[in-house]
């Protein structure tokens, strides 16, 4: 992407960001020069919810957001720019996270709270590796993940507390996790709720009554004085008309996305809202690592930072998540280690479904299970070994939150395949179902390539290359996605559109 479409996509054009040099590998007597740690790191995993990936001040400057906990965490570590949710959506992305397995794995693709229990022995929690391992665990904050959580024995997080939804009990809880005497090496996950919010200052925007859950933000200033609407706020060019089909039915005034009538002003007014909320969250993080500094735990700690998926905000008239575009699909990660790893930003394609409890694997010297298909990116993080790091990453969506059209509740799959320079996309409704954008040149994505004959080999390349991923992961739909050159194919409704088998019933807490 280059500098003027990235200030466009952040909504402003001013200076300030921070922006840390470009990775470079370094030899292992580098990283010893810098002093050994003695024994198995801490880890702590901070996560928000709905952020995109550019949302914080050391990306964008600070004439519209300020995020000095965040920016903290990116000027003392490693920062993935290229990093994508599994799925971009709460519980697809966490089921994916937490066990390191693809959605399409776990069989849960969509916020269904009717979706049952993961079998703990097919994919063991994070809690349940790190406990094994000789760890303190520790869970704090949103769950969403498909185990009870009154079943330690099941996910293996032995302190736990994922009641409310509100972020300051759970800082307040994970502080004192962090005040107390550790003989072992811990595990804490503090997972927060915002900018979750936006969803419901959306809502309130077009009229309707919501509380937000995480505090107020105030009333929007002046227009003059508000973030500008998106530079992509129009449908892509030649867009795959099962993706406007989609809009429309996540536009309905009665649905869950009720932003079809938002003007431009409406839309600069949801962006104020929406970095208010990541401001409030990152004052949250702020109080978390200060007490991890006080408790003398920082240089012996891996931080990673991260968000489930992003928040169109307006990009091509839509909010919240789902969708491949990258506002939605691509998520901060941020890694931090005192000690064993510089700052710097590295552009590779990283999965954080699947490749965030490799990393942490690695890094306690757990051996990593051949089941698990992610990568450890700490060789990426430490410079310490050159890495043959996988040249494209896929996505996965399944929308079945949309109201109705025409009458029919409208509902679709499809798959991402994330390259160097491109992004392609299909799906399973519509007559003309794939996507091809060149990211470099268009990382607002306004332009379909799909059907120009100029692009005819990067699309076929790039068909192949999703191709081989199904048939290396097992993921049937995408023969189904590919059959016969792409054909059209009708909507699904929604009762038809799951291929995955249910899973048994579980307790649900946020």
């Amino acid at each position: 992407m280059n500098r003027r479409n990235f200030l466009k996509i952040t909504g402003a054009c001013f200076a300030g960001p921070f922006l840390p040099r470009e990775c470079k590998s370094r030899a292992d007597s580098d990283i010893q020069n810098k002093g050994k740690i003695s024994g198995r790191p801490n880890i702590l995993l901070i996560m928000t919810d709905q952020q995109f990936a550019d949302a914080m001040s050391c990306r964008m400057g600070r004439q519209f957001i300020h995020t000095p906990a965040m920016d903290g965490l990116a000027s003392a570590g490693i920062l993935f720019s290229r990093a994508y949710s599994a799925n971009p959506l709460c519980m697809p992305l966490r089921n994916s996270l937490f066990t390191g397995r693809y959605p399409h794995e776990t069989g849960v693709t969509s916020n269904d709270h009717s979706k049952g229990s993961l079998d703990p022995k097919e994919f063991p929690l994070m809690g349940t590796y790190f406990k094994k391992a000789g760890y303190e665990t520790a869970y704090y904050g949103k769950w969403h993940i498909c185990m009870d959580v009154k079943k330690p024995a099941d996910h293996g997080f032995d302190n736990i507390d994922t009641r409310g939804s509100a972020d300051t009990p759970t800082v307040d809880k994970a502080v004192a996790f962090l005040e107390q005497k550790h003989d072992k090496p811990f595990l804490l996950v503090a997972s927060f709720v915002n900018p979750h919010n936006i969803c419901e200052w959306s809502r309130r925007l077009a009229g309707r009554k919501q509380t937000l859950s995480c505090g107020e933000i105030g009333d929007p200033p002046s227009l003059e004085q508000l973030p500008p609407a998106p530079f992509n706020m129009a449908p892509p060019k030649n867009e795959p008309d099962g993706m406007s089909m989609m809009r429309r039915s996540y536009q309905v005034e009665s649905g869950l996305f009720p932003v079809g009538k938002f003007t431009s002003e409406d839309w600069r007014r949801h962006r104020w809202g929406y970095y208010r909320m990541i401001e409030k969250v990152d004052g949250e993080i702020a109080r978390l690592l200060d007490v991890l500094r006080k408790s003398g735990q920082e240089e012996n700690t891996l931080i990673v930072f991260t968000s489930d998926h992003g928040d169109c905000a307006g990009a091509h008239r839509f909010n919240q998540k789902t969708v491949f575009y990258d506002e939605s699909a691509r998520v901060p990660l941020i890694m931090t280690w005192k000690g064993r790893i510089e700052p710097c930003v590295n552009e590779k394609l990283v999965n954080t479904g699947i490749d965030v409890l490799p990393t942490f694997l690695d890094a306690a010297g757990v051996s990593i299970p051949g089941k698990l298909p992610g990568h450890s990116l700490l060789p990426l993080a430490t410079g310490t070994s050159a890495v043959d790091w996988p040249d494209y990453v896929t996505v996965q969506n399944n929308m079945v939150q949309g109201g109705e059209v025409d009458g029919v509740k409208l509902a679709m799959e499809g798959r991402m395949l994330r390259t160097d320079q491109y992004k392609y996309c299909v799906y399973n409704g519509g007559n003309h179902r794939e996507s091809l954008v060149d990211m470099k040149s268009d990382g607002g994505e306004s332009n379909n390539l799909a059907h120009d004959p100029g692009y005819r080999d990067v699309l076929l390349r790039h068909r192949e290359l999703l191709a081989r991923y199904g048939k290396a992961y097992n993921d049937d739909l995408v023969e189904k996605l590919l059959a016969d050159d792409v054909r059209a194919l009708p909507f699904a409704l929604v009762k038809e559109v799951s291929q995955h088998k249910p899973v048994k019933e579980y307790s649900n807490t946020r």
